[in-house]
């Protein structure tokens, strides 16, 4: 019977504690229910709790094991024309009880709730933008230069604000190139280049001025809050036929900081009335965004030269249906919100590099180099076998790859690292050079020189050290090149052949040493 040494105890424990961190504990292949990916903001279901993240387990009682028990009950329970938000209930609002893993929620609504779902994923590993699906953007500061620090500031107000906008699946990380310039790097799941490039290119300047003079701009300076989420002063007003098509209009209070306001009182004292409606004031407040008028609003001749830190802002959305104009007015709300709160980029920014990546193609992609990797090691098994005739270092040697390639999806699991394809061709490249390596010591061991087996071996790891120096100097600047873009490669393979290192390959030894004797 084999020894169990030392090392060969440390690859068995690092190997479970990585299966466990790829599917948990308890496993989450084993776990039943829903995942919610998106909750509707201002839906009753959001209001009460339901969160992104959660798994639905119930519904009324009723067990969801999928998305069609979900689908199923959901439709018995609101039965809506295909397609259509609104319920055929008559106005009547049904209580809907929804079990989660953690808690119960309890919203009464007139439709389904406004949320996406998904089935829960079978291991914690997290696929990145090349599986996925979704947009990617290297952008930079326009005319200028960033430094580190620039650009990681940059990172978190860009962050910020699309947290405030409620997208989720988003990745903002400061990178740099071989040349010392500083990029940043932008991916959303899901979304589209267009998308993405809107949300980039507009800095959200927001200046609110009564003629050519100032009054406030957006950000916490001057806004101390903004009313978002409270039907009670955010909302979507009326709509009303427009050209053929329909308008929407929408309102919400802001809060203005103490400064802010005393200049909104200092302008508007120096105002007059105005002639044609005598109720307000000479001159309207305007607002801007991005150095374009959005708005204009009248002031009532009561604010004159009053301290107000209350101001009602307001807006439209126009669309070829009434359900399409509302829908663009929520959204324009939205974005005028987040600029209020989260103030404007500090700098003008451009895309120096988009891209757009199918989440088929992907996938595809996933499946033949997974028929292609196993192909790969069948064939290595084969011709070992041919060249040794031993039938157990064949084993160890394809057991020991399993094992690696199983050790760098746990720490990438552990380490929430994205797995793209750039990823798994080091993973691919990490298992050729651990057979290359390993091949070397089984050829070493059989050496017919008047050695030990011990220092054989020795001599073998040696060989293996120098190659993995090599190999490590050739990575680390792929860390950097591309703006970054390569740097899933580098990690994934520097990790690989340092599990080698430290783990597999010394217990591969182990091994080798025990058939050996």
């Amino acid at each position: 019977m084999a020894k169990l040494t030392f090392k060969i105890w440390i690859l068995i424990i690092v190997l479970i504690l990585s299966l466990i961190s790829i599917f948990g504990l308890p496993p989450s292949f084993l776990e039943k229910g829903i995942l919610i990916t998106g909750v509707e903001q201002n839906s009753s279901a959001f209001e009460q709790g339901l969160r992104q993240g959660q798994i639905i387990t119930a519904i009324d009682g009723k067990s969801v094991e999928s998305i069609d028990d979900f689908s199923k009950i959901i439709q018995e329970k609101y039965p809506s024309e295909e397609g259509s938000p609104e319920s055929s209930l008559g106005g009547k609002e049904i209580k809907t009880i929804i079990q989660t893993k953690d808690s119960q929620i309890i919203f009464f609504s007139k439709q389904a709730p406004e949320i996406t779902f998904s089935n829960i994923p079978k291991t914690k590993l997290k696929a990145g933008l090349d599986i996925s699906g979704g947009a990617r953007a290297v952008v930079q500061a326009q005319d200028k230069k960033l430094s580190k620090e620039e650009v990681n500031d940059l990172v978190a107000i860009t962050n910020n604000r699309f947290n405030v906008y409620g997208i989720s699946d988003i990745k903002v990380n400061p990178v740099s190139d071989l040349a010392g310039n500083n990029f940043m790097l932008i991916e959303i799941a899901g979304a589209t280049p267009k998308d993405l490039k809107q949300l980039i290119e507009q800095q959200g300047k927001f200046e609110a001025k009564i003629g050519n003079e100032t009054v406030f701009i957006g950000g916490e300076r001057d806004v101390a809050s903004v009313c978002r989420n409270d039907a009670t002063c955010a909302a979507i007003t009326a709509c009303n036929d427009f050209n053929g098509g329909s308008i929407c209009n929408f309102q919400f209070s802001i809060y203005l900081s103490n400064l802010a306001a005393e200049k909104h009182a200092d302008v508007t004292k120096k105002l007059g009335i105005n002639e044609s409606a005598p109720e307000y004031l000479s001159k309207p407040l305007d607002l801007y965004v991005d150095d374009k008028l959005v708005d204009t609003l009248l002031i009532s001749k009561d604010l004159q030269g009053r301290v107000t830190t209350q101001i009602s802002i307001s807006g439209s959305g126009i669309g070829e249906t009434e359900e399409e104009a509302y829908s663009i007015a929520k959204e324009n709300m939205n974005k005028l919100q987040t600029i209020l709160i989260t103030g404007s980029l500090p700098y003008k920014l451009e895309i120096v590099k988009l891209d757009t990546i199918s989440p088929i193609l992907g996938k595809q992609f996933i499946k033949i180099i997974l028929l292609a990797g196993l192909g790969a090691l069948l064939a290595v098994a084969i011709v070992i076998f041919v060249r040794y005739r031993k039938f157990k270092e064949s084993i160890a040697l394809l057991l020991t790859s399993f094992s690696e390639i199983i050790i760098i999806l746990g720490i990438a699991s552990m380490i929430d690292w994205n797995l793209d394809l750039l990823s798994i061709a080091g993973i691919l490249a990490v298992v050729g050079t651990g057979i290359d390596q390993q091949i070397i010591i089984l050829d070493e061991s059989k050496q017919r020189v008047s050695l030990s087996v011990k220092e054989k071996l020795k001599r073998a790891f040696t060989i293996i050290l120098s190659a993995y120096f090599t190999a490590l100097v050739s990575l680390l600047p792929l860390l950097w090149a591309g703006a970054g873009l390569l740097k899933g490669f580098a990690i994934t393979t520097i990790i690989g052949i340092t599990i080698g290192i430290l783990i597999t390959r010394p217990a591969f030894t182990d091994i080798v040493k025990n058939i050996e004797e």
